[in-house]
């Protein structure tokens, strides 16, 4: 069982970004090929298969967060590709395992405060077991008393992957 709960893509969000994505670009929807085949999904945190009709749109996780805290994360703020589903899909049910926690995979750990700004952050190399990894992780980045949100991010492109907020991750 994991220790922290993750948080996907938020349902509301993504109704927003399969119209108009955080860049002010329309939706493109395609259908998947083996190109894109797992790559992972924001909206369910599993990975792509060939088929499935996506999207790459760009998205603003720091940005939509700050506005709902209201405050302003300045020069911290960032966009970014992530893929997700072109329709509504199932979503992400919290439970067993971290999603996409590919062993060998390299990952961020990125910790933000009350204002939104970068409170630290680490290297996580997931392991064969990666809820012992990212629970200790997490415990460390909440150990600090001013972070809030933690954002975990592929190391290779520095994509959103999911969200870890401390009022949940302490409930």
């Amino acid at each position: 069982m994991t220790k922290y709960t993750v948080l996907p893509v938020d349902a509301a969000v993504l109704k927003e970004l399969r119209s108009v994505d955080d860049a002010g670009r329309p939706c493109a929807p395609y259908l998947a090929t083996s190109d894109d085949e797992g790559s992972p999904l924001r909206c369910c945190l599993r990975p792509i298969t060939p088929g499935e009709r996506i999207a790459l749109v760009s998205y603003a996780p720091l940005r939509r967060w700050a506005a709902m805290s209201g405050v302003d994360p300045g020069a911290y703020d960032e966009q970014g590709p992530v893929f997700i589903h072109a329709g509504a899909c199932d979503g992400f049910t919290p439970g067993e395992v971290y999603p996409l926690a590919r062993p060998g995979a390299l990952r961020t750990v990125r910790r933000y405060d009350a204002r939104g700004h970068i409170a630290g952050g680490r290297l996580l190399e997931i392991p064969a077991d990666a809820a012992t990894a990212f629970d200790a992780a997490l415990d460390d980045a909440f150990n600090d008393p001013d972070v809030v949100l933690v954002h975990v991010r592929a190391l290779e492109y520095g994509c959103f992957h999911f969200e870890v907020r401390r009022q949940l991750a302490e409930g």
